[in-house]
Order: structure tokens, then sequence, then C-alpha cells
């Protein structure tokens, strides 16, 4: 749809969606400040603003992504925040 010479973008209203349960919020919520406390870590930044500032994303090839995850090893228990690929 176009108004004004310009595209609008349409946007879907009264959309539900279900999602399967994943375990409590607070449980959620803590391995993601777990995820960003890591990622402030790596890139030296002493807290958000510096983590944006200080990072970029970088693309990596799907080898290149199976070769960053742990293998050859035995997991006994996976981690919550963690699934291995087969």
């Amino acid at each position: 749809m176009q108004k004004y010479g310009k595209q609008q973008k349409q946007v879907p209203k009264s959309i539900e969606r279900q999602m399967p349960y994943h375990g409590k919020l607070d449980d959620i919520i803590y391995q993601m400040m777990g995820g960003l406390r890591s990622g402030t870590g790596y890139v030296g930044a002493a807290n958000l603003q510096e983590l944006r500032e200080k990072s970029r994303c970088l693309q990596i090839t799907n080898a290149g992504l199976l070769e960053s995850h742990p293998h050859g090893i035995a997991i006994t228990k996976e981690a919550p925040n963690y699934q291995a690929r087969s």
C-alpha cells in the first residue's frame, strides 16, 4: 500500500501465538543476564553503554559455528542455556 508516494509497512494486528513452556521467567532472565555479563567481559566493557560502543558483530560460516562449539567430549548434563547439535 502506498500513501503520499511512500510505501507503508503493514503491521499485523490481533495476532496471537502460543509458545511452549520454557520454565520460570526469572530463570530465563538469569541466563540472559549471565550472557550479557560474559559479553561485557569479553570486550572489556564496564557497562551496557560500553558494550554497545566496543562490541561488533561478525558473520561466520556454518562450519565455523560447528567448530566453535565444544566437540569431542561427552556431555553428562545439558546446560539450561545450551543445546548441543548433532
